[in-house]
């Protein structure tokens, strides 16, 4: 199991980043994402400390841990600077904090997010056809998501990520113990999603993909 879209107690998440990547090691993951949520309150107190966990964990465990963020309600005017900052401070993982249905985020904030350097565009909910060809063109992952919630449009997303040719991948955004999976169960979502087992395939290797882009 890869999942690029985690929180830990640096953001709203439950767990330090030792005991994440140790709970999704037993659970069967071989590559965990930390994605916390940042702004510019916080960007300079995350960064240092989700850098410095994973360079622990990645010297001594077995499990693959990315350092990341998750770029989320920002002032859409300020995402491309934002993407641009973390970047030179070291972060390659950067998730943009897409539209979802059960938040209020700024209408144009999955535009914004896709013209930035970002590596995935997370729960995007009713993305339009135009943003997902964007997405397409430019390299940029469309996430599947398993968190309540968000996962609403799942099925929307995945039917513009087809008809745009855009790269699907699946993440748990998760916030606690309970929210990481196993794939079985990933596979389960992605088949909800109206993916048929060919698509399905196809996802779990864009993780991979990513991750050797990313590492």
């Amino acid at each position: 199991m890869i999942d690029l879209h985690t929180h830990t107690l640096l953001s709203d998440g439950e767990l330090l980043p030792t005991e994440l990547a140790r709970r999704a090691q037993e659970k069967g993951y071989k590559v965990i994402g930390m994605t916390d949520h940042v702004d510019s309150s916080n960007i300079d107190f995350v960064i240092p400390r989700i850098i410095n966990a994973c360079n622990d964990i990645n010297k001594n465990w077995k499990i693959k841990a990315i350092p990341g963020v998750e770029i989320t309600h920002m002032p859409i005017e300020l995402i491309k600077s934002t993407a641009k900052f973390v970047r030179s401070k070291g972060i390659k993982l950067i998730l943009g904090h897409g539209e979802t249905i059960v938040e209020p985020v700024i209408k144009g904030t999955n535009k914004e997010a896709l013209l930035a350097d970002i590596s995935i565009l997370a729960h995007p909910g009713l993305i339009t056809l135009e943003d997902a060809k964007l997405a397409a063109s430019r390299n940029i992952y469309l996430e599947i998501t398993t968190r309540k919630g968000h996962s609403l449009s799942n099925g929307h997303v995945a039917k513009m990520a087809r008809l745009a040719g855009a790269k699907l991948v699946i993440s748990t955004d998760s916030h606690a113990p309970e929210n990481l999976i196993t794939k079985d169960f990933a596979e389960e979502v992605l088949f909800g999603a109206g993916l048929d087992k060919k698509e399905i395939a196809q996802v779990f290797k864009n993780s991979e993909e990513l991750v050797a882009r990313l590492t």
